[in-house]
């Protein structure tokens, strides 16, 4: 069986990936592709995993978690999907021990234990620590950003630090990321890879993000395009959309407030600058696919 298992990070998502992939459950079913409401495994799985520690699970541990998770026959699903972005941490605890998600290797690694023989591929949508941040602090009940950050300077922080420690303790785990400020592009893209369907096949809400940060009549004349453009491919689609998003973008919806104690301008577009830069590197790691507009 192949698990994808998207995991945040905090404050990319809102379950709204999970959500669009529901509203094709009964259509991706077809194919071997089962997606779980989450009631049935998010307690589950991180209470398994807390009383697993880095011990081997016993033996029907499989199983069991199977059977409460699946409403299918196991044998029949090809394709397991679950989202879960407090399986590695809760938001106040990200930079605890002075590193993102400190304990991410251990619980990662004991999930592919819990789930032997199973291909287990990891998706992750990441987010500009200038923005990130402060989302995090809204985020936790924490009263200071000081005590949010652990010490941690943000301008130290990268998320390729984090995909290595991934693949240095779980090698053949595929990881598949994104970030989070190129989602409404991209969107239909990241819903058909969880699935594992063609980037083709139509799918119901692939322009879902893309129609929140446009005006009303701007998504009309977007899907008028479509509809006498039936042939157009996605990197036409791509920048179709950017044109669109030029002339009719909400402003309210893409344009973020940030007010910290030492954030002028000039620091925030240093965090953007290193975000773009670690963004990039990220990119050129084997065994990482790095969706983009």
């Amino acid at each position: 069986m192949q698990i994808s298992l998207h995991i945040g990070v905090h404050c990319t998502d809102e379950d709204r990936l999970l959500k669009g992939l529901l509203r094709n459950a009964d259509d991706f079913r077809k194919d071997g592709v089962s997606i779980p409401g989450p009631s049935r495994y998010r307690n589950l799985l991180s209470d398994a995993i807390n009383n697993l520690g880095d011990n081997q699970p016993a033996a029907e541990a499989r199983e069991v978690l199977l059977d409460a998770i699946l409403d299918d026959d196991p044998d029949k699903v090809d394709r397991l999907i679950l989202s879960h972005e407090k399986l590695l941490s809760v938001p106040k605890l990200v930079l605890v021990g002075g590193r993102l998600y400190r304990r991410l290797e251990q619980r990662l690694a004991a999930m592919q234990r819990l789930f032997p023989g199973d291909e287990i591929e990891l998706f992750v949508g990441l987010r500009d620590f200038a923005t990130f941040l402060p989302a995090l602090l809204r985020a936790s009940p924490v009263q200071s950003f000081e005590e949010l950050l652990c010490g941690v300077d943000p301008m130290h922080l990268r998320w390729s630090d984090m995909i290595r420690r991934i693949q240095a303790e779980l090698p053949s785990m595929p990881i598949t990321v994104w970030c989070n400020e190129d989602t409404p592009l991209i969107w239909g893209e990241i819903l058909r890879e969880m699935a594992g369907i063609e980037m083709t096949r139509k799918i119901i809400g692939s322009f879902d993000i893309f129609s929140e940060i446009i005006s009303a009549e701007g998504m009309t004349r977007f899907r008028i395009f479509l509809k006498e453009n039936p042939t157009v491919n996605e990197a036409q689609k791509r920048r179709v959309m950017t044109a669109f998003l030029d002339k009719y973008a909400l402003d309210d919806a893409i344009e973020e407030e940030l007010d910290l104690p030492g954030w002028d301008d000039t620091y925030v577009d240093m965090l953007t600058e290193l975000y773009d830069e670690d963004v990039w590197q990220i990119g050129q790691m084997p065994g990482v696919k790095l969706i983009t507009p």
